[in-house]
């Protein structure tokens, strides 16, 4: 019993610990795909700059305020390509400070891969994935830390690939621009004169 009430206790110091660094969360953290809560302070080229908010405990509070250091975390959009659009999306979507949860998938180096939601009401919350790949703002890439056969990273795949499809559908970001390219590629290949080109080119190289 005492065994595993030190192991408690460390687990419990772990969950009431403020991460200032990718390198600084637990192994064991990102193996369990924990989920953790933050407080939004940069959007930049290379991701969300967090501030993880730790699970407070009444009795440790004045403690842990001693303790905590500064430092924020580099979380990615796990599976998604997100283009420039995308970023102006997140910036207009996001309110300064903005608290959201950032679902731990894969680290490489100081970055976190992460699964991230914010509540957009008292009852009703959005996965920031999902929704650009559903604005047709990314495109869909292969989820960075978790094992390619695993359930997990099918399961997440699956909702991130029916995301992209809804914003195809619906012409949507760039699939609007992909879809209005084609459009022009068929009306230049029936214009008359064009094919007027291709046949007096089909006609001279059959005559040289």
């Amino acid at each position: 019993m005492a065994v595993a009430g030190i192991i408690l206790f460390a687990r419990s110091i772990k969950l009431t610990t403020k991460f200032t660094s990718a390198l600084d969360i637990p192994v064991e953290f990102i193996e369990k795909n924990v989920k953790l809560r933050g407080r939004l302070r940069h959007i930049t080229e290379k991701g969300l700059e967090v501030e993880h908010i730790p699970i407070s405990l009444p009795f440790m509070s004045s403690l842990q305020r001693k303790w905590q250091s500064n430092g924020l975390l580099l979380v990615r959009l796990a599976g998604v390509e997100l283009t420039p659009s995308g970023m102006v999306w997140l910036q207009e979507e996001l309110k300064p400070s903005q608290m959201m949860w950032f679902q731990l998938l894969g680290r490489d180096n100081l970055v976190l891969d992460c699964l991230v939601s914010i509540n957009k009401s008292r009852f009703f919350s959005i996965c920031l994935n999902e929704e650009v790949l559903k604005q047709g703002l990314g495109k869909t890439t292969r989820i960075e830390g978790l094992h390619h056969g695993s359930q997990l990273y099918w399961k997440l795949h699956k909702r991130f690939l029916r995301a992209e499809l809804t914003a195809v559908k619906k012409n949507k970001g760039i699939w609007k621009e992909s879809s209005n390219l084609e459009k022009i590629r068929d009306q230049i290949s029936s214009n008359k004169f064009v094919q007027m080109l291709k046949q007096f080119a089909d006609w001279l190289r059959s005559h040289i």
